[in-house]
């Protein structure tokens, strides 16, 4: 078998705020590890020679039927989640620019989604999505 990123080795991945005008996020609960259970923004690993950027975009697209425009770099997370023995580093963008209406697209990966207000947030989220909002 061979090594797996994130469990054998640091991954690096890639997530993305969306942000509505009202200032609403869009989270969706995550079904697997690592923090299976938790809300999170969207995000995933970085395909080889990928730049972080598109797959921010290309996470955000295939797991919410979203079109994503321009994407803005937000912060860098590192999550060591040793409750899943994983350990990645991420880059996180934000965007208020998408068109379309969010779905569940990926309902192995993901149970339900919503938006929310930063003042009225789901609990409990996940590592990446509070390193994120610590940089709104």
């Amino acid at each position: 078998m061979s090594p797996k990123p994130g469990s054998d080795f640091p991954g690096v991945g890639a997530g993305l705020v969306i942000r509505r005008d009202d200032g609403c996020i869009l989270l969706y609960k995550r079904v697997k590890a690592p923090e299976a259970g938790f809300w999170n923004i969207v995000g995933g690993k970085i395909d080889h020679m990928e730049h972080s950027a598109e797959a921010a975009r290309r996470e955000a697209e295939e797991e919410t039927g979203l079109s994503i425009g321009q994407v803005d770099f937000l912060c860098i997370s590192e999550q060591r989640i040793e409750a899943d023995r994983q350990h990645w580093l991420s880059m996180i963008y934000i965007t208020s620019d998408f068109s379309g209406e969010p779905q569940l697209t990926e309902p192995d990966k993901l149970s339900a989604m919503g938006w929310f207000s930063p003042d009225d947030l789901p609990q409990p989220l996940s590592v990446f999505t509070r390193d994120a909002l610590r940089h709104l």
